[in-house]
């Protein structure tokens, strides 16, 4: 019995984004933490009786499956940007022979952020993303193209490991046309800068093998792309009401990025509808940070102070750049929130007091694409 259990340990996440015409451009191996998950629910109805009578009362029910609900996934990965060494086999080409920065993870972001085309490399041209911009000094992630109903797809492959068993010890689940609904970057002092990422697809199915095509692994077995969390630096400056810099040193801090996705479902009568497709909702990008309560001038004490007494400001503006890993060092990620509402700090009473104040990144005006914008920095 034992040589048919699967173990977590040994899973390994694919992704490979999708064309227009549905046909995979390439295959992107994903190291995931543990805790990752995928599932698939079905939306049933219930038909129940419920009628008077004297004495006898027919009191039965029947169920209905209506539809597949969207097959639901999530993982964590670790930030890791890298440099490309140029001339990477994994990438088929000489990659115009530029080091460029490049994530590991950054297929995930380029199905947040637009399309996901992916542009593979030639003997002249590098490869690229629609919305990312490699280049020798970083890689650029920008919301420029976001504004659309419909963003980047691809299939995401779960091969799952076992001690032996069928199938070569191993088994594939794929999540065909996923999306990606949310990112959220967490960066407690302690740990290491991680993603947490999640979205939705159509169907969850077996498959014989793992994903086959051009399979790119640049990178995913170094070990000095991790970012450091203790080293991160927050800038934040009010523009509204006044111009002022504070300094704060932060002790911990999450952003949310959502592009709050819905999934269409056709509601056929006598069949067992499966999800059509994703439609965005409004993007919300929100978070928090944690500083100790200082007395320094213009630090987070005067922040409270300024934040509670602007009682004709209804909407603050403040500019945030987190600085994960720190100000120069590599490798980091440089999450910049130009136009930032500031809510009023809560305190919190532990040994040393600290504030934990909730943030949310808007845009120039309400149809604008530019509330963040996020850079990586390879070693």
């Amino acid at each position: 019995m034992a040589d048919s259990m699967f173990f977590s340990r040994d899973t390994k996440v694919f992704v490979a984004p999708l064309a227009a015409d549905g046909t995979e451009q390439a295959v992107f191996e994903i190291p995931v933490l543990d805790g990752f998950s995928f599932s698939q629910a079905t939306n049933a109805s219930e038909i129940s009786l419920n009628e008077m009578g004297n004495g006898t009362s027919r009191r039965g029910r029947k169920m209905f499956n209506d539809s597949l609900a969207p097959a639901e996934w999530s993982f964590s990965t670790y930030a890791r940007p890298f440099k490309s060494a140029g001339t990477d086999a994994d990438l088929s080409a000489s990659r115009d022979g530029v080091t460029r920065h490049h994530a590991v993870e950054e297929v995930l972001w380029a199905m947040m952020v637009g399309d996901a085309t992916y542009a593979v490399s030639t003997s002249s041209t590098a490869p690229s993303f629609t919305g990312l911009t490699a280049d020798a000094t970083d890689l650029d992630i920008s919301f420029a193209n976001s504004n659309k109903a419909q963003l980047g797809k691809a299939n995401i492959y779960f091969t799952l490991g076992s001690t032996s068993g069928n199938n070569g010890g191993t088994i594939t689940y794929k999540i065909a046309n996923c999306c990606v609904n949310e990112a959220g970057l967490d960066f407690d002092i302690d740990g290491i800068s991680t993603i947490n990422w999640s979205g939705l697809g159509t169907i969850i199915t077996e498959q014989a093998a793992a994903p086959t095509g051009t399979l790119i692994t640049e990178k995913v077995s170094a070990t000095g792309n991790f970012i450091r969390n203790r080293l991160t630096e927050l800038t934040a400056v009010s523009t509204t009401p006044e111009s002022t810099t504070y300094g704060l040193t932060l002790t911990g801090g999450s952003i949310t990025l959502s592009n709050n996705m819905t999934f269409l479902t056709p509601e056929t009568l006598g069949v067992v509808n499966t999800p059509l497709d994703h439609v965005t909702g409004t993007r919300s990008i929100s978070g928090s940070f944690n500083c100790y309560l200082s007395s320094v001038d213009d630090s987070s004490m005067e922040l409270f102070e300024d934040l509670i007494s602007g009682t004709s400001t209804v909407t603050n503006s403040f500019a945030l750049t987190f600085k994960i890993g720190g100000a120069t060092n590599t490798p980091r990620l440089e999450v910049s929130m130009p136009t930032c509402h500031l809510e009023v700090p809560t305190h919190s009473i532990e040994d040393i007091i600290s504030l934990e104040v909730n943030f949310h990144a808007l845009g120039s005006d309400i149809d604008s694409t530019n509330e963040v914008a996020l850079k990586y920095v390879g070693a």
